[in-house]
């Protein structure tokens, strides 16, 4: 079992970041790799434990639980982190969140908003091949 993000994972999410960094979008990774035990807890979240439901996913059903997926969110110039999907911070009439997504799926990630049941919006994923 993995303890870390897969190699190709994190080169991708690396190149994500500079790829941002470039239009002028800083990109925080908030989540990478969870052991089973981790994803069960969070699993609990809504559930037996207090808090929204924020995963279907249990201890090993989770790509966060091989190393190949991450989940992001935006910093702004004053340090703050936000999933703000309508966020223009570097004010060129599109959202920052979406250009971030729309780099990711170029890197070859797929992206949990694109998800049919459970839209996911922080959540990229990928299978290196």
């Amino acid at each position: 079992v993995p303890s870390a993000l897969h190699p190709i994972v994190k080169q991708n999410a690396d190149a994500l970041k500079a790829a941002a960094a470039n239009k002028g979008i800083s990109v925080v990774i908030t989540e990478g790799f969870r052991s089973f035990k981790e994803q069960d807890e969070l699993y609990k979240q809504g559930r037996t434990k207090k808090g929204n439901i924020v995963t279907y996913a249990r201890g090993g059903e989770s790509y966060h639980n091989y190393g190949l997926a991450i989940d992001f969110a935006l910093q702004k110039k004053d340090g703050s982190i936000i999933w703000d999907m309508e966020y223009d911070g570097n004010q060129n009439g599109k959202s920052d969140w979406l250009e971030v997504v729309e780099i990711a799926k170029k890197l070859g990630f797929k992206w949990g908003g694109d998800w049919k049941r459970f839209k996911d919006y922080p959540h990229l994923e990928m299978i290196p091949h």
